[in-house]
């Protein structure tokens, strides 16, 4: 849109992104359940220390886990390049288009 040139139609939200903080608090709270996922890994692999596999398979998967769960807090969706959604009124929707006329 050029400089001098402003529509004042409104815009639908009905397709509008997410708040910054709503994307924060979805991050946020991902992490957070990733991260609780590493305590239960290390003790499931201390309670069975005595299956040597089974413990190990436990710690490798603990390992990644932080890694993980840092990429995915800091990833935010990509930026939208679409153009906006205005509101277009039908002309038909409260009146024909030919009115009739009765004389009486």
């Amino acid at each position: 849109m050029k400089g001098s040139e402003r529509d004042d139609t409104p815009v639908l939200i009905t397709e509008a992104a997410p708040s910054y903080e709503e994307q924060f608090a979805a991050r946020k709270r991902k992490y957070m359940i990733m991260m609780g996922l590493r305590l239960p890994c290390l003790l499931l692999a201390g309670v069975f220390h005595e299956t040597w596999w089974l413990a190990l398979g436990f710690v490798a998967l603990s390992v990644p886990l932080p890694w993980i769960a840092v990429l995915i807090a800091n990833d935010r969706p990509p930026r939208k390049s679409e153009r906006v959604n205005r509101y277009q009124r039908d002309k038909t929707a409260i009146e024909p288009a030919e009115r009739h006329v009765i004389d009486g």
